[in-house]
């Protein structure tokens, strides 16, 4: 499902996300560190959850990359998509580790996030290389910027972490090479790929919905229980930002959005 720190039009972030908001009214979760936002249980529940479906997504991406790297036209290719699948399995073991220094088991945390998961790559199992790319690149980083909307809302030792693993992994300028080398071949590719990643899209906030109303811990922190959630006009406007970084990633890809 693949980013932060510099992004650009056609990287997991974009100029528009919200990467340097971490401004907040006096006394609000984000002007907290770990520490004195912990002493709220419901809001140490909601970040547990929030960092093992992040590990969770973290570590079935490495799963994923590795596992299409087989479907790569040349050794070149297949040793890129090692690297970014290396990359995704580092950001797993610092969410791992982080739930273990919070006094959280890891797998523990992660197992309610499975069967969503699972049920997600099933139904964007990708049937080609082409289609492997698309997804990494467009599908995880869909779901990075929803996980970056939440992480600007969150104290500052959990919202520097989540920005770090979130960071890019050099998807970008390797996909958007590929794509749009393969459209420049066979312009017909174009559409295909660009209903795939349409697809893609529907399917990634569907699922980003699914896990927040299982979790109640989360779903509460969302909508302004604990933490500095969300009131409905402002998912509204997150969901505006998603739609538009994705429709910049598409153009980048040379896809029509």
């Amino acid at each position: 499902m693949e980013t932060p720190a510099k992004p650009t039009a056609d990287s997991p972030g974009t100029a528009d996300s919200p990467t340097d908001r971490t401004d907040g009214p006096s006394g609000s979760i984000v002007t907290r560190d770990w520490a004195a936002a912990s002493t709220d249980p419901g809001y140490r529940d909601a970040i547990v959850d929030l960092l093992g479906a992040l590990a969770h997504s973290e570590l079935v991406a490495f799963e994923r990359l590795a596992e299409d790297a087989r479907m790569a036209p040349d050794l070149a290719d297949k040793a890129a998509l090692a690297r970014m699948a290396a990359a995704e399995f580092r950001h797993f073991e610092r969410l791992r580790d982080r739930l273990s220094e919070i006094d959280a088991d890891p797998f523990e945390a992660m197992e309610p996030f499975d069967a969503p998961l699972a049920e997600f790559h099933r139904m964007t199992a990708p049937s080609d290389w082409l289609e492997s790319l698309v997804k990494a690149y467009v599908g995880d980083s869909i779901a990075a910027d929803f996980y970056r909307e939440i992480a600007h809302r969150l104290d500052s030792d959990t919202r520097a972490l989540m920005l770090e693993v979130l960071d890019e992994t050099g998807h970008a300028a390797f996909v958007v090479d590929r794509v749009r080398a393969a459209i420049g071949d066979d312009p017909r590719v174009g559409g295909r790929l660009a209903l795939w990643a349409r697809r893609l899209m529907g399917e990634a906030l569907a699922q980003a919905q699914r896990v927040v109303a299982e979790r109640d811990a989360l779903s509460t922190m969302l909508v302004g229980g604990v933490a500095d959630g969300f009131d409905l006009a402002e998912i509204g406007r997150m969901f505006s930002r998603i739609t538009e970084a994705h429709t910049k990633r598409m153009t980048a890809l040379g896809l029509a959005s």
